[in-house]
């Protein structure tokens, strides 16, 4: 499918953007995390954490690349997680991570 169709399903909230996006950029996306992660489960999930932050970005953005835009998701989650393990000694539950409270944000 093409990007420009998948953009149009996450303005639309169809369901099926997430599965077109895990269809066309999963093997992508999981690649850019295990390269940071080097862990199958932390890097599961960082995937899982970028096509959350896909759809709640869309609207209002209407990324042109749809690659780059996931690919910049996936790299900012991994960085978070590898953060949180540094600094908290375990991966963040859910989304949610300690780190926060030491003055740490997650990725934008």
């Amino acid at each position: 499918m093409e990007d420009s169709r998948i953009v149009e399903l996450y303005w639309q909230k169809n369901a099926d953007a997430i599965k077109e996006t895990d269809s066309k950029y999963g093997a992508y996306c999981f690649t850019i995390a295990d390269n940071i992660l080097h862990n199958k489960e932390d890097s599961e999930e960082c995937v899982n954490d970028t096509y959350l932050k896909a759809w709640n970005a869309m609207p209002p953005q209407k990324p042109t690349k749809l690659q780059m835009f996931l690919a910049k998701i996936t790299h900012g989650n991994a960085i978070h997680i590898v953060k949180c393990l540094i600094f908290t000694n375990h991966a963040p539950n859910k989304g949610v991570c300690s780190c926060t409270a030491t003055g740490m944000d997650g990725p934008a």
